[in-house]
């Protein structure tokens, strides 16, 4: 066990009283690499086309529904180099609240990924689905709930390798 005196916070500071990190449960990239390797070029395949930022809101949304700290790290420093804001990454907690925040492009996207993301009905909601298609041509709709359904599968494995969050750089993986 370390002291507080021997441990460093992710960013690579002296830490003080922090809690200690948890050990990760399964390096799963190592043990699956092909299915990592896929997973990569079917994330590279489902940005395609859609904007950066948006792109990274999806992300960062999903995950915190998901609990993924290891993902939310990611994507939210992804956002920041893309251009994205700090007000705009907190707000996306509260998004219903925080309207205006968002294009209303943003907002259908937003609610769609959590339709996608929450199936507690089986279903998504024709109202959520007909208000992302209002915003986004066909092709680019398929490429967004492309993304939708590419971050949550990584969000689960990030959730349940309890892969450790806090030591991504932007682009490191992009």
């Amino acid at each position: 066990m370390t002291t507080p005196t021997d441990e460093t916070t992710p960013d690579g500071t002296k830490a003080t009283g922090y809690a200690a990190e948890p050990p990760v449960r399964l390096n799963w990239s190592q043990h699956a690499p092909e299915v990592y390797k896929a997973m990569l070029r079917l994330d590279t395949a489902a940005r395609r086309g859609l904007d950066p930022k948006l792109y990274e809101l999806v992300k960062i949304r999903a995950s915190q529904l998901n609990h993924c700290a290891f993902c939310l790290d990611m994507h939210t420093k992804d956002a920041l180099a893309a251009g994205e804001s700090v007000e705009r990454i907190v707000q996306l907690g509260a998004w219903e609240e925080s309207r205006h925040f968002y294009t209303e492009k943003e907002l259908a996207a937003i609610g769609l990924t959590e339709a996608v993301t929450v199936l507690t009905d089986g279903f998504v909601p024709d109202e959520v689905y007909e208000q992302a298609a209002a915003h986004f041509e066909e092709a680019e709709l398929a490429q967004l709930i492309s993304a939708i359904a590419v971050i949550n599968a990584w969000n689960r494995f990030g959730v349940t390798c309890r892969m450790t969050p806090g030591h991504y750089r932007p682009g490191q993986h992009g």
